[in-house]
């Protein structure tokens, strides 16, 4: 069905399903404790050196402002903060973050907020001295602990549902907050790639001689990372739709002629031209997942779709003026073209009822995924 009101992109309700979710309705996040995330990271720490990386527990805070109030901490710039991945402000979350201190002289107070009133709250678990800065995109796994709450539903069925989802897990869908409130990150692509600017005030960088002042230099820092969650905005509402073709003709689980395979637990990536019966049985076995598009530019040596899967993907495109938009701003703007797994795979999941109406979630999901994802096919 052609969407073109790109209000539509974002509401992640209304991306199908493969079987009808066995929860009538939750509520999730009551309270910060009800959304526990844990990053996990495998460490062997120097014990030298002039980073210092500190594990962080917070609740209320999102990973942007703590770093910053690290860095005004240390008394250091905003560029020697280095974190893994963003972790959501309404919740409990711990994470590591590792601050460039060249004469290693820590501040005389700890570090800590705690500001009951705003429900703020940030303190240090560990912190180890190291020889190289926490880069993004260094941590492989998420732990989350969810607690669902006036859980209504056949309990018979939920356990059947999380059963399955622990066997085929869920589609890859990106969530919600990839769009931004009432999906904003939309239109302000849009704007950007048409106009140039975002409500009306220009994001293009001028180049200037010289050396740019604090100022100027903050202002152009600002404008990368708003564009950078821009074109991440305006990819993932591609790939979510390119999914849920996929689901709506079953075949997301299951490859299509001409399909680009991602090797399960990797960034790699193949082409194949015909699905066989060893493509199907690896497929079954979840050591290969078809992918979608993360639309940009392919070059000569990108793994492109074929036949039937590259055609399935044109006509997503093609039946929704505002994914036409999308796709060629984001052509303009040079980005490389990617994949992204269609199966989400939800490791190591286990449940538990507190009581009749109160379900606990205990799951490990690979970086870049979301949580909401694997609520989606659990909850109407």
């Amino acid at each position: 069905m052609p969407i073109n009101d790109h209000a539509a992109l974002t509401n992640t309700k209304l991306l199908p399903q493969p079987t009808k979710p066995a929860i009538v309705c939750a509520k999730y996040k009551s309270t910060p404790q009800d959304f526990i995330v844990n990053e996990m990271l495998v460490l062997d720490f120097s014990n030298q050196g002039e980073h210092l990386w500190l594990l962080i527990k917070k609740i209320g805070l999102n990973t942007t402002y703590v770093a910053n109030a690290l860095a005004k901490w240390a008394k250091i710039p905003s560029r020697d903060v280095g974190y893994s991945g963003l972790k959501d402000r309404h919740a409990v979350t711990t994470q590591w973050f590792s601050l460039r201190i060249p004469k290693g002289q820590l501040p005389a107070d700890p570090f800590v907020i705690n500001d009951i009133e705003q429900g703020e709250f940030a303190e240090v678990l560990q912190q180890h001295w190291h020889s190289k800065k926490l880069n993004r995109g260094s941590h492989k796994f998420n732990q989350f602990i969810i607690t669902l709450r006036n859980v209504e539903g056949d309990k018979a069925q939920i356990e059947q549902a999380l059963s399955t989802i622990k066997k085929q897990g869920v589609p890859n869908y990106f969530g919600e907050q990839r769009f931004g409130r009432y999906g904003n990150n939309i239109t302000n692509v849009l704007e950007w790639f048409e106009q140039g600017s975002i409500d009306g005030k220009p994001i293009e960088t001028t180049v200037k001689k010289g050396r740019l002042s604090k100022k100027e230099k903050q202002a152009e820092r600002k404008n990368r990372e708003l564009k950078s969650i821009l074109l991440s905005a305006a990819r993932s509402a591609i790939f979510n739709q390119i999914l849920a073709q996929r689901i709506l003709n079953e075949s997301w689980q299951t490859g299509l002629d001409g399909e680009v395979f991602n090797l399960s637990g990797s960034g790699s990536v193949f082409a194949s031209m015909q699905m066989d019966d060893e493509l199907h049985d690896r497929v079954a076995k979840q050591d290969i997942h078809p992918t979608g598009s993360m639309w940009g530019v392919s070059d000569d040596n990108s793994a492109k779709p074929t036949g039937v899967a590259a055609k399935l993907e044109a006509e997503v495109i093609a039946n929704c003026a505002t994914l036409q938009k999308l796709a060629q701003g984001l052509e303009s703007k040079e980005l490389k073209s990617a994949r992204r797994p269609l199966r989400l795979l939800v490791h190591n999941l286990t449940w538990q009822w507190l009581d009749d109406q109160t379900l606990v979630l205990d799951f490990k999901l690979p970086a870049g995924s979301f949580a909401t994802s694997v609520l989606a096919g659990l909850i109407q």
